[in-house]
């Protein structure tokens, strides 16, 4: 866990002058949010992830409400279930002020439709309800999240797969293979290549013993 949290506090794909913006007190300054959100973009892509760079954007949208912008608020919450048990979300939602509509732009704020959607995917996460978070997730109801949003986020899926992984070596020492199918939204041949990535081992009754978290 605490090398979790290291991790978490600077991580190891932070360039020197992300750590700079991060650390220092140049992180107030509004000059320096395309730079940020260019970084947040280089994760999406890369599977990368760093929390305090983004709530360094939030931070920065809540001085300079003429800076704000939706989508990059949207895909850093997208970033943030992925952190799930690490509080990032709420320390990302406890950065969104209520703001008066952006009329400084054409572009409508998507971020009070999707905001209870992704709220929703959170609270699955956290009260581990895996099975009834894939259903939502893959609903018609949430095809434009999908097909706007996490299409572009790199190993999205695989990433919520690990919250998953995280949450069953915390609660379980054995599991049936179906169960973990159900939590982790894979099917039976996807399963066996997922279950071996993880070193976990499975027996002859079809399921296996994760390694208990310490």
């Amino acid at each position: 866990m605490a090398s979790a949290t290291a991790e978490w506090l600077t991580p190891s794909t932070r360039t020197e002058l992300i750590e700079n913006l991060v650390s220092g007190v140049d992180r107030y300054n509004p000059s320096n949010v395309g730079i940020l959100e260019d970084y947040l973009y280089h994760q999406i892509r890369n599977e990368e992830y760093d929390c305090l760079a983004n709530l360094a954007i939030l931070k920065l949208y809540q001085f300079n409400p003429d800076l704000y912008n939706a989508d990059v608020v949207v895909n850093i919450l997208l970033k943030a279930l992925t952190a799930e048990p690490f509080p990032d979300f709420n320390l990302c939602i406890s950065l969104l002020d209520d703001r008066p509509p952006n009329a400084s732009t054409d572009e409508p704020d998507l971020l009070p439709t999707l905001l209870p959607v992704l709220t929703n995917l959170y609270d699955l996460l956290h009260q581990c309800r895996f099975p009834a978070f894939w259903t939502f997730y893959k609903s018609d109801e949430l095809e434009a999240l999908r097909e706007n949003y996490t299409i572009e986020c790199i190993g999205f899926e695989d990433a919520i797969r690990e919250v998953a992984a995280r949450a069953v070596r915390a609660t379980f020492t054995r599991i049936g293979l179906e169960r973990l199918g159900s939590y982790v939204d894979l099917t039976e041949r996807e399963l066996e290549a997922w279950v071996s990535k993880q070193g976990w081992t499975v027996d002859g009754q079809g399921c296996f013993d994760p390694p208990q978290s310490r």
